[in-house]
């Protein structure tokens, strides 16, 4: 019988794989790109924000403005962490529809992880990203832990694109 741990290893081995294989070859095509951060939110540090937004402030005075209400309108601040919605990522090139920091240690993971990634032992798959087939995914995830293991999808209630693959 196979580990919890290794399962997860395994769907987050066979996640990836279909980022590179299924999601990000469409991104350049793609009718409405995440970094343009509409329905997406982007979590980062304060060395990603310093480094995206290009600010030339201390941390100290940066939250200080952004307290104020004089930071950028599309970050806000909780709990060290930074948000930024509602305006496209700095680092999202328009003209070619790439992203500049792409494979780069500024790159927030939660870029590298949108829209499908392993948590706790399931594969999450976020269904607002149009490049994500359901179907072709639980077949891959299928595959990768084997025909002893199936694999049982559960739609959050709260928000039901987001779909949670699990093994069983």
């Amino acid at each position: 019988m196979h580990s919890r741990h290794r399962l997860a290893k395994k769907l987050a081995t066979a996640a990836a794989a279909y980022q590179v294989a299924a999601v990000n070859p469409h991104c350049g095509e793609c009718t409405k790109p995440c970094c343009r951060l509409d329905p997406l939110v982007l979590e980062l540090d304060w060395q990603q924000l310093k480094g995206l937004w290009q600010l030339d402030e201390s941390h100290r005075d940066f939250d200080r403005r952004l307290t104020a209400g004089n930071g950028p309108p599309e970050i806000r601040a909780q709990d060290g962490i930074y948000y930024a919605h509602r305006k496209t990522c700095p680092a999202y090139d328009e003209v070619h529809r790439t992203c500049r920091v792409y494979n780069q240690p500024l790159k927030p993971a939660g870029c590298t992880d949108f829209p499908v990634y392993e948590d706790q032992g399931d594969v999450i798959a976020d269904l607002r990203c149009e490049a994500v087939d359901l179907a072709t995914l639980t077949d891959g995830l299928a595959r990768a832990v084997g025909p002893a293991f199936h694999i049982v999808q559960s739609a959050d209630t709260e928000f039901p694109f987001m779909v949670t693959l699990s093994v069983e």
